[in-house]
């Protein structure tokens, strides 16, 4: 049995407003080129307007995800961020806040262990398009 520490990268290029981007296949991919067969991955983005999340990824529900989020952190506010910085995205960063950066996955004999309708998506809350990396480290082993 041999102990696996594994990092890799996904690149992404967004739309910003709420952007929601299926990165299921591409985190399994990084699952498979670690060998982890028993362990956990972790799926991580860079930057502070951004999420990663499970869902089911279908237009209705990623556009009510989207309603709820405009309920919970309006972008038509004030935010002190943006005094601070005039750039218009103090929402962004409350929502990223709330919604979080990262995500651990389970992988039992060789499988991340989702649901049949539950998928790992990552969103851009950023005002603006961008270019994004998330990071994806598989540790584990492989008997």
């Amino acid at each position: 049995m041999s102990t696996i520490f594994y990092a890799d990268t996904i690149a992404l290029t967004t739309k910003g407003s709420g952007d929601t981007i299926d990165i299921t296949d591409a985190v399994a991919k990084i699952r498979e080129k670690s060998r982890v067969v028993n362990g956990l991955l972790t799926v991580f983005c860079q930057g502070s307007t951004g999420a990663i999340t499970t869902i089911e990824f279908e237009p209705g529900v990623i556009q009510d995800l989207k309603m709820a989020l405009e309920k919970i952190a309006p972008s038509d506010v004030p935010y002190e961020h943006d005094k601070a910085w005039g750039d218009g995205n103090g929402f962004s960063h409350v929502r990223a806040a709330l919604m979080k950066p990262s995500l651990t996955i389970p992988v039992v004999d060789g499988q991340m262990t989702l649901g049949t309708w539950q998928q790992i998506v990552f969103i851009d809350f950023d005002n603006r398009p961008r270019k994004r990396k998330v990071v994806v480290q598989a540790m584990g082993v492989n008997p």
